[in-house]
């Protein structure tokens, strides 16, 4: 759960923050209104309890709902899942800032307002299924709710919903935040299957629920190509060099003493990509048979000849 931050008003700082909400918010939208809902599936949150809600009171919102200035009226197909996930929205907020104190800053607000307008008025402006294939649809919208969190994430803003329930049980219960987030979601699920009665819609809700969360994860630290190398040679002199001279990249030389008889050993610690490691892994193979090395995937890698820290 993120804390209110201080970036200075209009400055280049607030800008990129509250476009990535902006954007991800209405990226989230498109996954939701277009591959999510018209299946029926409920993957969690609250806009997963809006579409179960939606699609109970379809009979009894009969023709919708007519605003004044507007010639058609609203939620033909039952009640908004942007207004059911702002109407749960705004009370766990109130409640979270209660228990929790003030960590929810106007970032958080501002995010789950906009998702729930874009749902809303993307799903006013859209009727039928864009895929008929269910799994193919779970595929790509789990991709974009992924991508979408990911972003608002990255402002350093949350999703409010689960997020604040999670928050609450963690401080009563002191059991793992991840495992109260999928508790919770996991619940939210099976009230989908109390509702709808079929056995797939759970099946393809956690499938969903799971591409959600690596897509977040991909968002928020990047596909990176980079290895992390340990590598144990006796040969360690010309090993660095091939690093330094052939690869142009850096290194540092760590004293070890091996386990088993005691002797100084050299190990060497660098980070290379995909194509270096390769290199460095046939000419190790060639000079030195016997040495060891423990190749690790970086999800990140910053500073000299990677991505600058100060981009960070």
């Amino acid at each position: 759960m993120t804390f209110i931050t201080k970036e200075k008003f209009l400055s280049k700082e607030w800008f990129y923050s509250y476009s990535l909400i902006i954007l991800g918010s209405f990226i989230l939208a498109m996954g939701f209104v277009y591959f999510i809902d018209p299946h029926k599936i409920v993957p969690g949150g609250v806009y997963g309890i809006g579409i179960v809600v939606k699609n109970l009171t379809a009979e009894v919102m009969g023709n919708g709902i007519k605003i004044p200035f507007f010639k058609e009226p609203f939620f033909k197909d039952g009640l908004g899942i942007g207004i059911v996930g702002l109407m749960l929205n705004i009370p766990l907020t109130i409640l979270g800032i209660k228990i929790l104190g003030s960590r929810f800053g106007v970032k958080t607000i501002v995010g789950f307002v906009l998702s729930s307008i874009f749902i809303d008025f993307l799903d006013e402006n859209f009727d039928g299924v864009l895929v008929d294939d269910v799994l193919l649809s779970c595929v790509f919208g789990g991709v974009l709710i992924g991508f979408g969190l990911g972003l608002i994430f990255k402002s350093k803003a949350t999703s409010g919903g689960s997020d604040i329930i999670a928050m609450i049980a963690v401080k009563y219960t002191k059991m793992s935040l991840g495992l109260l987030l999928i508790a919770v979601d996991s619940v939210i699920v099976l009230f989908g299957l109390l509702v709808f009665k079929d056995w797939k819609i759970p099946l393809y809700s956690w499938i969903v629920i799971y591409i959600t969360g690596k897509v977040i994860d991909a968002t928020l630290q990047g596909i990176s190509y980079d290895k992390v190398l340990f590598i144990i040679s006796d040969r360690y002199d010309e090993i660095k060099d091939k690093i330094i001279v052939d690869l142009n990249r850096g290194g540092t030389v760590i004293n070890g003493i091996g386990m088993h008889k005691g002797l100084d050993k050299k190990i060497i610690f660098t980070n290379v990509n995909r194509r270096e490691q390769t290199i460095l892994q046939d000419f190790i193979k060639d000079i030195d048979p016997n040495a060891f090395m423990t190749v690790i995937n970086a999800s990140e890698v910053l500073g000299n000849g990677f991505k600058p820290i100060q981009e960070v």
